[in-house]
């Protein structure tokens, strides 16, 4: 079995044929030459439909989660739209409490328009998302680590639970990565990615892939309704995500390696209420995340002493980590979620999310040191 490191290389990232290029190609093209009745001559007919590079990225992607097949769009959200809203009206799915919100908005205004209901439950109580089951309930959506609270979820006992019910499990793997986590092998059907973030890489392009288990009936509907909707990805967007696949192995190691040094100082911090990091063996759910992640990841959240001012003091007092949204660049990125997330804010007001980036971990640590001593002061 080629492991995750040579797939990220290789897959999608084939010498072109008529050159020899190394590089992969860009194909710009919107439109492509075929015979008088249509017939296409070299596969393709219309970027909306596919394209050369938009079909490397979906090799890399499916070889690398370990799926039949890959779809890319435009953003994170597109690619969570069209999974979610080719669901059959009527369907129930349960979304979980922790949880990005474009999602929690996506199930609380879209998808009731599609005929969709969608219910929150904390998805780290299997208990909890038993009882939530309906027979209508088509889909779980899991996100583990989750965002902003590195919540985790037990994958293969939730596709235990889904498969039950004669539903689908998705998870949105976005944190994790192919690198660290493969939810199709632990029983998942669906792999959802935001590509903005690790897996781009480099804080300069947007979009978002789906991973199918299985390239069935779902995966046509899903695939049906991203040519109509023409949620698709431009050819650059998807060169730069896929020349982002070919460091993601070196990335993630030095992203766990900084996150796991900057969550201890964090959390033996007097000015530190807690920290929010699956690496620690304090987390709720660090023996599940150890048993299904070969590391712990990049994020981390934290809550500050003091509340919502004090935690805004130590966001103003940060010089090398910068203020901004997103994630899983090469720069350390903190955000004040509920602020972020505006009048609906359910993020605690006094918690810090961390995008923790590629600097060295000693400056790291003394820039936090310093914000935080000086919130204090």
């Amino acid at each position: 079995m080629t492991r995750i490191e040579t797939l990220a290389v290789h897959a999608g990232g084939e010498p072109d044929e008529s050159t020899g290029a190394v590089s992969p190609p860009i194909h710009m093209a919107t439109t492509f030459r075929h015979g008088p009745a249509g017939e296409r001559q070299a596969g393709f007919e219309y970027q909306r439909e596919g394209n050369p590079t938009q079909d490397r990225l979906e090799t890399a992607l499916a070889a690398m989660e370990g799926g039949q097949a890959a779809l890319c769009f435009g953003s994170g959200m597109a690619a969570m739209s069209a999974a979610l809203e080719s669901l059959p009206t009527g369907a129930h799915v349960l979304i979980p409490s922790d949880c990005y919100t474009g999602l929690r908005v996506l199930g609380a205004e879209f998808l009731p328009q599609r005929g969709i209901t969608a219910t929150a439950v904390d998805m780290s109580d299997l208990d909890a998302v038993r009882a939530a089951l309906r027979p209508e309930t088509r889909m779980i959506w899991a996100e583990t680590p989750s965002n902003p609270r590195l919540c985790i979820a037990d994958i293969a006992a939730l596709a235990e639970l889904a498969h039950g019910n004669d539903a689908l499990l998705a998870c949105d793997n976005t944190f994790a990565t192919p690198v660290l986590q493969q939810p199709l092998a632990l029983g998942a059907d669906l792999v959802m990615h935001s590509t903005t973030k690790y897996i781009g890489g480099h804080s300069d392009v947007m979009g978002g892939a789906l991973v199918f288990a299985r390239r069935d009936e779902f995966h046509d509907a899903v695939f049906h309704r991203r040519h109509l909707t023409g949620g698709i990805l431009a050819p650059f967007s998807a060169w730069l995500i896929l020349r982002g696949c070919r460091s993601l192995p070196a990335r993630m190691a030095w992203h766990c390696r900084n996150a796991a040094a900057l969550a201890q100082f964090l959390a033996g911090h007097e000015a530190v209420e807690a920290v929010h990091y699956p690496g620690l063996a304090t987390h709720p759910g660090h023996e599940i995340a150890a048993r299904q992640m070969s590391d712990f990841g990049g994020m981390l959240s934290l809550r500050i002493k003091g509340g919502r001012d004090a935690a805004l003091r130590v966001a103003g007092a940060l010089e090398l980590a910068i203020n901004a949204t997103s994630l899983g660049g090469p720069e350390t990125l903190v955000e004040h979620r509920a602020s972020i997330e505006g009048a609906n804010a359910v993020s605690p007001d006094n918690l810090l999310r961390v995008s923790v980036g590629l600097e060295h971990s000693d400056d790291l640590l003394a820039d936090f040191g310093r914000a935080l001593e000086a919130a204090g002061a």
